[in-house]
């Protein structure tokens, strides 16, 4: 039978997201040192920049990452019953999500995104593709409770969390992230997640200053995008991308420095910029597999599997959640008209 066709959901958490727009960019930014939620990256303009990081030669974590889903595809999609909604944190690369697709016997797919426009564009794709899967798009902050149409909370559910955005997370919000993916998923349900590990700094630093400047531009959209929805006044030359590999903490720190001294209006706070002074837009935690391990057993999930390529860059891990896991409940919302 033909999967149900249907726009997107926009969840309540969807509308509360776009509203907490402008009082996260003043509280970040009249905070010291100043910072922006890296969820606010993907807006359409930046999702579409993202998707071309993705493709260049300095950014080993996609290709690698799908080197890894298709040799072990099987593997992986045994993590997956048949009949299953896939759950997937982020409305990501349909090319990813196309392998799980066409290894597993899933019923429903559910991708989260804040961005509902791309999130619509990337479902509308699939649902040609895959026409007896049902696409399930829901327009919503996934680290935040939203609702579950109700075709599939009633539905077995995996997981699916690739790309390592879990090392975007501080460790202690990844662990809460993975506990409120619990929540959403069921007892006894499997979570497959991407993480990039640590390695040479030349090779980490390269993968976030290509030569290409995409990067940066995907980096300085944060700001052109604070101008359009919120009617600021940034000047984009005046500010310049700077990412580089923090060995003590383990992490790629991005920011955007500012070129001189300089005074921004951002919802009727005056913002000040000393000539320097950076705004700190995102980490990228990399793990060893043994650090990976215990933040999950810490978040009440155990370890099913993993692998890596040869060069061990980076990983997948199968994730299962106890039987007892407590919380693991879901909200169900009404079946569309």
């Amino acid at each position: 039978m033909a999967a149900l066709a249907r726009k997107t959901r926009i969840s309540a958490s969807a509308a509360a997201a776009e509203d907490a727009l402008a009082a996260d960019v003043v509280a970040g930014l009249t905070a010291s040192p100043k910072r922006l939620p890296p969820k606010y990256f993907y807006d359409r303009a930046g999702s579409e920049l993202f998707e071309r990081i993705t493709a260049l030669p300095e950014y080993y974590p996609t290709r690698t990452e799908i080197g890894i889903l298709k040799s072990r595809a099987a593997e992986i999609a045994a993590f997956v019953p048949a009949g299953a909604a896939l759950v997937e944190f982020g409305a990501g690369s349909c090319t990813k999500t196309r392998i799980l697709l066409s290894a597993a016997k899933v019923a429903a797919y559910v991708p989260v995104d804040i961005s509902g426009e791309f999130l619509n564009a990337q479902a509308d794709v699939l649902r040609r593709e895959y026409p007896d899967i049902a696409m399930l798009p829901v327009a919503a902050d996934f680290t935040a409770p939203f609702d579950l149409p109700a075709e599939a909370a009633a539905m077995p559910r995996t997981g699916f969390f690739p790309g390592s955005t879990v090392g975007n997370f501080e460790p202690h919000e990844a662990a809460a992230f993975l506990r409120h993916a619990g929540r959403i998923l069921s007892p006894g349900a499997a979570l497959i997640v991407g993480v990039d590990l640590v390695k040479d700094t030349e090779l980490l630093n390269r993968a976030y200053n290509d030569a290409e400047g995409v990067t940066a531009q995907f980096n300085l959209n944060l700001l052109a995008r604070i101008n359009r929805e919120l009617g600021a006044r940034f000047d984009l030359s005046a500010f310049e991308h700077h990412a580089f590999f923090n060995r003590e903490r383990s992490r790629i720190e991005m920011h955007l420095a500012s070129l001189k001294r300089q005074r921004v209006s951002v919802c009727g706070a005056r913002i000040d910029f000393r000539a320097g002074e950076t705004i700190h837009t995102e980490n990228s935690y990399k793990y060893t597999l043994e650090s990976f391990g215990a933040l999950v057993r810490g978040a009440g999930w155990t370890t099913a599997a993993v692998w890596t390529d040869d060069e061990k860059l980076f990983s997948v891990h199968a994730l299962k959640l106890s039987d007892a896991a407590p919380g693991s409940r879901v909200k169900e919302a009404p079946p569309s008209g």
